[in-house]
């Protein structure tokens, strides 16, 4: 009886890792499918100029020869990323839709004046609070312009901008799904909770960063920027009081300053 036990248990680890190993191979040639159809998209040189009008995001990201159209079946409207960003997520999209993980980015990549334009409209809302409320309120979920992770086309906002969405049914699973996977393909949460003391916006379970790309624009906007550069729009003479820089630009996730650190 001992051997026939162990004969049984024998061919259920077997088929175990059968089934993982069939599934890491499915996975490996999805990858490297999307890499057949999206190698010419992005460009032989190794590195993007990082200068200050990239990091302030005041350029137009739709004629800059490193931003790409993100296509119409994978975004809620016109979008675009940059083309590293973009080869990155379309593997990650590829596979999770094997999993029957429906990903849609709602959000993509704004430059200073799309940043103004949403900051300027949310310092009218709160007109009756005064002006270093007005900004915090504000900076709970949007950035002040020059000082968004989405000037630089490395961040998205996925399927929905209520954190809400994510703790059940369809939601919950993307969510999980992103948690899990998400990192091998580049891409981090920055903005999670708020228990370890990180600083700066509320929780997004929505926003994901492509840190291979990111990290290099941090490290180069805390050694160039400086808060004279943070101006141009209402309310921008508070960015220093309000610590804009130390608090909101740098206040990551410590899973994500991690990946700063080996980098």
């Amino acid at each position: 009886m001992k051997n026939l036990l162990f004969f049984f248990i024998f061919i259920i680890l077997f088929n175990c890792n059968k089934n993982i190993e069939a599934k890491n191979t499915v996975k490996a040639e999805l990858e490297h499918e999307v890499e057949d159809k999206v190698e010419d998209k992005v460009d032989a040189k190794d590195e993007i100029k990082i200068d200050k009008d990239f990091l302030l995001g005041k350029f137009d990201y739709k004629t800059h020869l490193d931003f790409i159209k993100v296509d119409s079946k994978l975004s809620s409207k016109v979008l675009f990323l940059q083309k590293e960003t973009y080869v990155a997520f379309l593997k990650m999209h590829t596979v999770a839709k094997a999993e029957e993980i429906n990903l849609i980015i709602i959000s993509g990549t704004r430059n200073f004046e799309e940043q103004k334009r949403i900051w300027n409209r949310k310092w009218e809302k709160y007109k009756n609070l005064s002006p270093v409320e007005r900004a915090e309120k504000i900076m709970e979920y949007s950035s002040m312009p020059a000082t968004s992770r989405h000037h630089w086309g490395t961040d998205l906002d996925l399927n929905n901008l209520n954190n809400s969405y994510f703790d059940s049914g369809e939601g919950e699973k993307i969510y999980d799904w992103l948690v899990k996977n998400a990192n091998d393909y580049g891409f981090y949460q920055v903005y999670n909770d708020k228990i370890s003391g990180r600083t700066g916006y509320n929780l997004e379970r929505w926003h994901w960063s492509y840190l291979p790309l990111a990290s290099k624009y941090l490290k180069s906007y805390n050694s160039q920027i400086s808060y004279d550069d943070i101006s141009g729009f209402d309310g921008a003479e508070y960015a220093d009081n309000l610590k804009s820089i130390q608090d909101y630009v740098n206040g990551i996730s410590e899973n994500a300053k991690k990946f700063e650190i080996k980098k």
